[in-house]
């Protein structure tokens, strides 16, 4: 088995690749993934800052991080999965 360190980069860069292909699309959700993205990683360095102060390992640091890779994982996964495209409608 690889260690945990290396496990999140390889997690992580699936998340980058499912994420870049969100933010070509440029519409509101992509905006909206944009913003997310930025929010949540302040969270997750802050909390990751607190448990440190704590005196957490770092191989709980990098499971805290894992939860959330896999937790966007899932999320951006399932996103249109198996569904065509919704087109919008012209207005007159």
């Amino acid at each position: 088995m690889f260690p945990p360190w290396i496990m999140l980069g390889v997690e992580a860069n699936r998340v980058i690749g499912l994420r870049l292909m969100k933010l070509m699309r440029g519409d509101r959700s992509a905006r909206r993934e944009a913003r997310l993205m930025v929010a949540e990683k302040l969270d997750v360095a802050f909390k990751a800052n607190a448990r440190m102060l704590e005196g957490a390992s770092s191989d709980e640091i990098i499971r805290m991080y894992r939860r959330r890779v896999a937790a966007n994982a899932k999320r951006l996964s399932k996103l249109n999965s198996g569904r065509p495209a919704l087109r919008r409608r012209r207005r007159k």
